[in-house]
């Protein structure tokens, strides 16, 4: 059997979707609160817990043979150190203890490229620069590299069997709660995206994740992390797809990065006067403007790892948004 934390989320709702079509038995573990609607038709055992609540674990991981651990808070927001600390790093202690006190064989733990450090422009990120929490950019990063290398630590202990896995930008279908990108899909389709800025971002595919993630857990090596990446794209080039798919003119104004970071230092408090997912804020430029040439060379080597096209991510991403009535007409 099979637990998957965050099982609501994007990748955790199409990680468990591959699960069962592979004739898995899944036990998906989501919060009290969660909106079950990613799960909704799948027949997974759905159980509630919280990764900051550690007797919850414990009897969410009872007779699992292998655990997927997605659950964590992603932002671009300020001011979140605490929530990133008490779920993203003591939530991950909290699931190792569940893995050696139930005893689940594997562990995959789902990390992000932003806990590696950043190498100059015109190197690749891999999988040879440290995690390192004083050498990542912003407190969702060092929340990441603190629990990657937690973990890490426990794995040169002895006792614990997992691999880490490292994916970048993730677009494509299944976007319940709407993601970064998913917001800035639907900005864009519905006129309120009127300008851009220069960058360029790693993006790959949700459903490849998902499988380099299951292609980990069957032949990844215990103490090994593995980068999962797509493509780079930038931005103007993200702009004309988006304007193929949605069928209108993609915004022609760009903002220098230094005038749209200093707003997105107001956009941050706006973003959360209006309770909506941010599309920019100062650290989303920041990270626009940095190094994304991205190498997933071990993960093609050792895994087996693919990619599709990033032009057909966003061509679904765009087309499910459709599908569910999610896609705004312009006005």
């Amino acid at each position: 059997m099979i637990v998957v934390t965050g099982a609501t989320g994007h990748i955790g709702n199409v990680l468990v979707r591959e699960l069962l079509a592979r004739g898995q038995v899944v036990r998906a573990l989501v919060m009290p609160a969660d909106d079950l609607s990613p799960l909704e038709g799948l027949e997974a055992e759905v159980v509630y817990g919280d990764v900051t609540h550690p007797g919850s674990l414990t009897a969410a991981f009872a007779g699992a043979d292998l655990v997927f651990h997605l659950a964590g808070v992603v932002t671009i927001m300020p001011s979140m150190k605490a929530l990133l600390e008490a779920v993203n790093v003591k939530g991950t202690r909290n699931v190792i203890d569940a893995c050696r006190a139930t005893g689940v064989r594997r562990l995959v733990y789902t990390s992000s490229v932003h806990a590696i450090v950043e190498p100059p422009f015109g190197t690749f990120i891999d999988e040879s620069l440290p995690f390192d929490p004083d050498g990542v950019l912003g407190d969702y990063a060092r929340s990441k590299a603190r629990a990657t290398l937690l973990l890490l630590g426990e794995v040169e202990k002895g006792g614990l069997d997992a691999v880490v896995c490292c994916p970048t930008g993730i677009i494509g279908p299944w976007d319940y709660k709407v993601s970064n990108i998913g917001q800035m899909i639907i900005d864009f389709a519905s006129g309120h995206l009127r300008s851009y800025v220069r960058g360029a971002y790693d993006f790959v595919d949700v459903r490849d994740v998902v499988r380099g993630l299951i292609l980990a857990a069957e032949t990844g090596q215990s103490g090994r992390h593995y980068i999962l990446s797509g493509a780079q794209v930038q931005v103007p080039e993200l702009m004309k797809e988006l304007e193929l798919n949605i069928r209108h003119r993609a915004p022609l104004y760009e903002i220098p990065a230094r005038v749209a970071r200093s707003a997105g230092v107001l956009a941050s408090v706006y973003y959360r006067l209006i309770r909506r997912q941010p599309v920019f804020t100062a650290y989303s430029i920041d990270v626009l403007k940095s190094n994304s040439r991205v190498s997933s060379a071990r993960a093609r080597e050792e895994l087996g790892f693919t990619t599709r096209a990033w032009q057909e991510s966003i061509h679904d991403h765009v087309e499910w948004f459709r599908s569910r009535g999610m896609l705004p007409e312009r006005k």
